[in-house]
């Protein structure tokens, strides 16, 4: 990945070679996008933390890194997204090993092409794809310092997405289709919508910390999430699959480079450019009531600004 380059350490951490190498959290690493930029992060330097629900995959992911990245740092951390019991378990873990974080990318997500139920009893893909990063941001964030980033992998099917949020409403259940008919196209844009809006919600409350969120399209990436209805959403995308090598180079750009630090609240495509997100991702009221909504269902009680 030419042109990388790392961004600033905090002047306050130590010195020591292992400690001094900056903390980058990351979801689902086991296929895609997530095992490149993983890779990649280890070669920057950066100390890797991986959060992945099969245990036993991460290590195979972590012992290809160390062979292919002698003196690599890489952790493997339990986390099932769909539980929020686990995420919590999860970030107390990241908290205790590592009090300062540099950065954070929410990579993992899910199509379900059937109605599921998460461990709470929600909607399974909108849980996976928003809840369990929601939570895992809102516990880390006190971890994130000065020049930090948080990188949210969203899709450009969030054009798609719709989100009816009434003013106080908490019914997460009829939000996210009821008992009516499942449709997994509709469940993913409404998910990648929501990846959005948090987004750019946390770019508004982290920006006098010197902390930014941004988001992106990876492309259509050839890998174990590929769904079968690709067809339904093909005419969204330039009908070109791209490698897991190439679907990983928005994420690594807004990582690694120094230009992508001094931007936040930003919506990338997969060719690094930023474009216009939808009208919906950009409704500040629907924002406000989304962050209000997520800290009920993940049980944080009231919004945290």
């Amino acid at each position: 990945m030419a042109g990388l380059e790392p961004p600033g350490q905090p002047a306050h951490r130590q010195a020591h070679p292992e400690d001094s190498r900056p903390v980058a959290v990351i979801t689902g690493t086991t296929h895609g996008i997530g095992r490149v930029s993983a890779l990649e992060l280890a070669r920057a330097g950066r100390r890797v933390v991986m959060l992945c629900r099969d245990i036993p995959a991460a290590q195979d992911v972590r012992a290809g890194i160390l062979a292919q990245v002698p003196g690599a740092a890489v952790e493997v951390v339990g986390c099932d997204l769909a539980s929020l019991e686990s995420v919590r378990a999860a970030a107390a873990a990241v908290r205790a090993a590592h009090p300062v974080i540099q950065l954070l990318i929410n990579n993992a997500g899910i199509v379900s092409t059937r109605r599921r139920r998460s461990a709470e009893g929600y909607e399974l893909t909108f849980a996976t794809n928003h809840l369990g990063p929601f939570l895992l941001t809102q516990l880390l964030r006190d971890a994130l310092v000065p020049g930090a980033r948080i990188i949210n992998i969203s899709s450009r099917v969030h054009y798609r997405g719709r989100l009816e949020l009434a003013p106080g409403g908490a019914d997460l259940a009829a939000i996210t289709g009821g008992a009516g008919r499942y449709r997994s196209v509709a469940a993913y844009a409404r998910s990648k919508l929501a990846n959005v809006l948090h987004t750019f919600a946390l770019a508004r409350r982290l920006a006098q910390r010197g902390i930014s969120a941004n988001c992106l399209h990876p492309g259509v990436v050839a890998t174990h999430l590929l769904p079968g209805w690709l067809n339904a959403v093909r005419p969204l995308f330039k009908r070109v699959i791209l490698s897991p090598e190439q679907g990983a180079r928005t994420t690594l750009y807004l990582a690694l480079s120094r230009e992508a630090g001094d931007v936040t609240g930003r919506y990338y495509d997969e060719h690094l450019q930023p474009q216009p997100a939808a009208a919906a991702a950009l409704d500040l009221d629907l924002q406000e009531r989304l962050w209000e909504l997520s800290s009920r269902w993940t049980g944080l009680g009231e919004a945290r600004e």
